[in-house]
């Protein structure tokens, strides 16, 4: 990590919503990288159950305190945007082998478009390790209690779209 050339990496994704798996991997990342860009895709094909907008601003607000973390949304290619961020890292999530073999072919179709790109995968804190997505919008879906998974500001919008 130098001033001239700061290292900045870009952590895509939905995050629909963001979860403590999310902040995890974002918190070890702001310890390693000058900067960290969370970049929110806009995903209309996922059918996302929060707007980009609000997305954007819980990632904003649940990462607020990291100086060198900021959120943007994006709905271009990600070597597009990372051409935009003059970035070179791509950080990635896997929380089993499974996530691995689809985050492969991801890096391997993103470095087969830009070849200056890396990509740097994280596995989750073991607490961490079984939370998604997917799994909290379900839990809340159906009333359950996500206070454990995400943060409380995920909560309370969980909470409000649901009622």
């Amino acid at each position: 990590m130098s001033a001239s050339h700061p290292t900045i990496a870009v952590y895509p994704g939905t995050f629909d919503p963001i979860t403590n798996g999310h902040v995890d991997l974002i918190e070890r990342a702001a310890k390693m990288f000058d900067r960290v860009v969370i970049a929110v895709a806009e995903s209309p094909g996922k059918k996302p159950l929060l707007s980009l907008e609000t997305r954007i601003a819980l990632a904003d607000e649940v990462c607020a305190g990291l100086a060198n973390v900021s959120t943007i949304g994006f709905s271009s290619l990600l070597t597009t945007l990372m051409r935009d961020q003059n970035a070179r890292i791509i950080l990635r999530g896997i929380r089993a082998a499974s996530d691995f073999e689809y985050e492969l072919q991801l890096a391997n179709m993103n470095r087969a478009q830009a070849p200056e790109l890396e990509s740097v995968f994280l596995t989750p804190a073991v607490e961490n390790s079984y939370i998604s997505s997917t799994i909290v919008r379900e839990i809340a879906k159906l009333g359950g209690d996500v206070t454990r998974l995400v943060a409380p500001p995920v909560v309370k919008a969980l909470r409000e779209h649901y009622t």
